[in-house]
């Protein structure tokens, strides 16, 4: 009979166990607002939610073919008549104006989004504005998939484009090295054709040029099979990460997709990692419609679970790791995994906003540059949410190229309050996490807030004079222009 109250008791621990991480994640859930920041007509603003700006004009384009040359060259007119600039958007997600002029003319690419396939090279055929996840709903039903694109779907071909994104494809170089040719509209309104043999100059400016060299209009990009790939994951202490990448990845020719992951939260913070790597499967794919559902609602609140909070960001961890014990050798197909939409973080805090920053680190400095990071980021006040880990090969394409060697690319995302106080907190914080990079000879990435000055930016990226006097030399009245232009130039 004693041993009935130890029982009971027993019971009512292990429930509120359970029920302390349910409720910490449901407190997540109340406490959002379904208040949404409109954009007032007449402005603009991108995915950082601080930048917006008064406009003059915005124009979607024409979806046709046909129709788009013409309306442009008349835009182009106009602005020289009226002495506009014009700037260049599709999904918008760049954060520090790239896609914004202030009083300018925005060409919204989202409508352009025709799409044809070459079977026969594998080559695909894209107008600039289609969404990621567009092009891989066309191409699974081809039993097709994306050769090189970024972790989300939802962005635009001719964004990814244009800030030469890189993904998460077993060491590739970036976007850039899977675009076969584009077409450009110049600033006289000529149709030009760019490849690594016509108009080689213009070919390696415009991928990575942030629009400033015309109006990328169709898009041919290499694809690769759509293949059926197994879970793997191994979870191992950081200074081990490069040596167990070379053995279980690097050296595993069936690896398709791979991203690594830190710890953040205070308990062994930065001192444990996970490699998180997809084998190719002895299956058949199942086509995108037959593939379960995930919960995505839930994901996306363990994620938000974690904003300003020690316990949700050890929750996460622990949740992560658990499961990846449970789907371990699970199976997907390589388009089911490359169509996650950026909803799956999404933020729905009016007062607060999601901020990236990425550094590219090579592998000899890895392990230094994580101990010369870490009381930086402990020491910021600032709200770090996720720190990712992915290989990018050396970019042989790009102008502006951030992988000029073999790097682990470091993708830290910071929740901030849209307050003064706090942007000038992620400035500080942001120069600090550059000078760690460049005493361990690495690179940052271009299209986060506009954080680093001028002199700053010309130490991590030497070709800048060269590349915006190129930019003068292919557009002499810059009529294609943005905020990132104005504060670099």
């Amino acid at each position: 009979m004693k041993k009935r109250p130890i029982f009971i008791l027993g019971m009512v621990m292990i429930l509120i166990f359970i029920s302390i991480p349910v409720i910490h994640v449901l407190k997540t859930k109340w406490n959002e607002s379904d208040i949404k920041n409109e954009i007032p007509e007449g402005y603009t603003n991108d995915a950082s939610q601080l930048n917006l700006t008064k406009i003059d004009t915005l124009i979607k384009v024409p979806a046709s073919q046909s129709e788009i040359e013409n309306q442009l060259r008349q835009i182009i007119q106009y602005a020289k008549e009226k002495n506009l600039k014009i700037s260049i958007a599709g999904a918008q997600h760049s954060m520090g104006g790239h896609t914004i002029y202030p009083n300018g003319i925005l060409l919204n690419m989202l409508p352009y989004k025709h799409m044809e396939l070459d079977e026969k090279n594998n080559i695909l055929t894209v107008g600039s504005g289609a969404l990621w996840e567009d092009a891989i709903k066309y191409l699974d039903k081809h039993g097709k998939s994306i050769a090189v694109m970024q972790a989300f779907s939802s962005f635009s071909v001719g964004g990814s484009m244009s800030v030469n994104g890189h993904g998460w494809q077993k060491n590739l170089p970036p976007i850039s090295s899977s675009v076969v040719s584009f077409s450009l509209m110049d600033q006289s309104g000529k149709i030009l054709n760019c490849s690594r043999e016509e108009n080689p100059e213009l070919f390696k400016l415009v991928i990575g040029g942030y629009g400033l060299f015309g109006i990328i209009l169709d898009i041919k990009l290499k694809v690769v099979d759509n293949v059926a790939l197994q879970y793997k994951y191994i979870r191992l202490s950081t200074d081990k990460y490069p040596s167990y990448y070379k053995k279980f990845i690097s050296g595993n020719p069936d690896v398709n997709l791979v991203f690594g992951r830190l710890r953040i939260s205070d308990k062994h913070f930065l001192e444990e990692a996970t490699i998180n790597y997809f084998e190719k499967a002895n299956e058949k794919p199942l086509p995108l419609p037959l593939q379960n559902a995930k919960n995505e609602e839930t994901k996306r609140l363990v994620f938000r679970s974690t904003v300003n909070s020690e316990y949700g960001k050890r929750l996460r961890w622990d949740l992560e790791t658990g499961m990846n014990k449970m789907t371990k050798n699970a199976v997907y197909s390589r388009n089911e995994l490359l169509n996650d939409h950026v909803s799956l973080i999404e933020n729905k805090d009016p007062n607060s906003t999601d901020l990236l920053q990425e550094y590219f680190i090579p592998e000899r400095n890895f392990s230094q540059f994580i101990k010369d990071i870490k009381p930086v980021l402990k020491n910021s006040g600032l709200d770090l949410l996720n720190i990712t880990i992915r290989a990018v090969n050396k970019d042989e394409d790009s102008y502006m190229n951030y992988a000029r060697e073999d790097v682990f690319g470091f993708v830290f995302l910071f929740n901030q309050k849209k307050t003064d106080k706090q942007e000038e907190a992620m400035k500080i914080l942001t120069n600090k996490l550059v000078d760690i990079t460049l005493k361990n000879e690495g690179t940052f990435y271009l299209p986060y807030r506009l954080h680093i000055g001028k002199e700053k930016m010309r130490k991590v990226y030497p070709q800048a004079e060269s590349f915006f006097e190129l930019k003068r030399k292919y557009d002499p009245s810059e009529i294609f222009d943005n905020k990132f232009y104005q504060h670099y130039k």
